[in-house]
């Protein structure tokens, strides 16, 4: 199925394919995503069902081996140019605009075999992919996003997790990770900025996944260390495109600074952007995409389960809030409205779309605990924009139906449509969550019957 599937589509080797194929032990259930949902074949059945639920827009990602097989532009693939030209139209057919995601961490591997992430020169690859993207697609396409968590994609440099490429560089890789995603997104949107923006008039930003952090305690010790912990984590990403400085947050910068001088290396193991470089980082975005899921709680005492690197904190859940399949996953809406504000105080309040968020089961068709999920989300959102402030444009669920959940492979369902996976036709289900989320949708407000009074969108 793999090597017929390529010659069909010509698509190229990613490293989720390397890794699902060579290592099916690093995912839970030993599956991959050579089939998942089959959306390749069956996207206009996808397009009726996102009309049937209403929803104004459908954020879709593409794929760089799909498009480029060898990550170089010398080799295009017209199969996936036609592919994506097809659904792109289909969308506007029906009256839903596209938004693109250009990278959701399916790196073609002969770019991995040149160091992946870890070597600067990606940055230039990056370029040339998005440029490829913006000349076949920008006529039609409005809205992008350039990579997608890079914060996720460092996992797969971090610990043996079954995340791709699963190279294990703890401490030193993800620095270097995060640096040349920065570029390699800076080149993206200034090439827009040179060559597109004034005949597309489209908008170009980065997605980064914001979780809440929040201290255990209201110590002096734990309120710092929580702050330390958002300014290294969400800062990491945010703070060089975002802030009017630029660069890497300066609590960040002191902070390994010191630590590695301690540890007996020469440098920081952050490395550091040119004067050039910050400049052309800053400022490259046109909206903020926001993915959020949880809050998690820190403290310096907790040093059992250092989950944030090289912040000197613990984590610990709060088992008082209920907890979804994905064990990472609690469902503590307040959070959602804090981390709005936080970003709306730290970066002079950018437009914020939502672009994730969402809640997984195993797959229940009467999936009440997701509808839960949304109101009660929702319902601080809305407090975020109508009482706070907060300048938030739009709201994307997560997701429209189950997927291959990477290291959980099929076990964990985030969808609002079930899909059988046992079927050679992917049928899809709809579950009482759609129904409820069209609702939403059609209406522009949470439902009465879920709240003591309406709230509008």
């Amino acid at each position: 199925m793999r090597e017929e599937s390529r010659r069909i589509c010509g698509k190229g080797e990613s490293i989720w394919d390397k890794l699902t194929h060579d290592h099916p032990e690093s995912i839970k259930d030993e599956t991959n995503g050579d089939v998942a949902c089959n959306s390749y074949h069956l996207y206009e059945e996808d397009v009726r069902l996102l009309k049937d639920l209403g929803v104004h827009f459908y954020r879709f990602s593409i794929s760089w081996p799909r498009i480029l097989p060898t990550g170089h532009v010398n080799l295009v693939n017209q199969a996936g140019i036609d592919y994506y030209n097809k659904l792109i139209d289909e969308l506007i057919a029906n009256g839903i605009e596209p938004m693109v995601t250009m990278y959701h961490w399916d790196l073609p591997q002969p770019l991995q075999n040149l160091g992946g992430w870890t070597n600067p020169l990606i940055a230039n690859y990056f370029e040339d992919y998005s440029r490829v993207l913006y000349t076949n697609f920008g006529d039609r396409v409005k809205w992008w996003n350039t990579i997608n968590e890079p914060k996720s994609v460092v996992l797969g440099y971090s610990i043996p997790i079954g995340f791709a490429p699963n190279v294990v560089t703890y401490g030193h890789g993800e620095y270097q990770v995060i640096h040349t995603i920065l570029l390699s997104h800076a080149r993206a949107y200034r090439v827009y900025e040179r060559e597109f923006k004034e005949t597309q008039k489209g908008k170009v930003s980065i997605v980064s996944v914001c979780n809440w952090i929040e201290p255990k305690t209201d110590s002096k010790e734990d309120l710092e260390a929580a702050e330390r912990t958002r300014q290294m984590h969400i800062g990491w990403i945010l703070h060089p495109i975002y802030s009017k400085t630029g660069d890497y947050p300066p609590i960040m910068k002191e902070w390994l600074a010191k630590k590695c001088k301690e540890e007996g290396y020469n440098r920081s193991r952050l490395p550091s952007f040119t004067k050039e470089e910050v400049e052309m980082v800053k400022g490259t975005w046109d909206f903020l995409g926001l993915n959020h899921y949880t809050t998690v709680f820190v403290s310096e005492s907790l040093q059992h389960f250092p989950l944030f690197m090289d912040c000197d904190v613990g984590v610990e859940q709060d088992k008082s809030y209920p907890t979804a399949s994905s064990i990472w996953l609690q469902v503590i809406p307040w959070g959602f409205r804090k981390i709005l504000n936080w970003i709306a105080k730290e970066y002079d309040n950018p437009p914020v779309l939502i672009a994730e968020n969402g809640f997984s089961d195993r797959g229940d068709l009467n999936d009440t605990d997701r509808i839960s999920y949304f109101v009660n989300y929702l319902r601080e959102l809305l407090k975020a924009l109508n009482q706070d402030g907060c300048d938030i444009f739009g709201y994307t669920a997560w997701s429209l139906m189950d997927n291959f959940e990477w290291a959980s492979g099929y076990t964990e369902t985030f969808g609002l449509y079930h899909v059988d996976f046992s079927d050679p036709d992917r049928r899809r289900t709809a579950k009482k969550s759609a129904e409820v989320f069209s609702e939403i949708v059609k209406r522009n407000e949470i439902p009465a019957r879920f709240l003591t009074e309406k709230s509008s969108l």
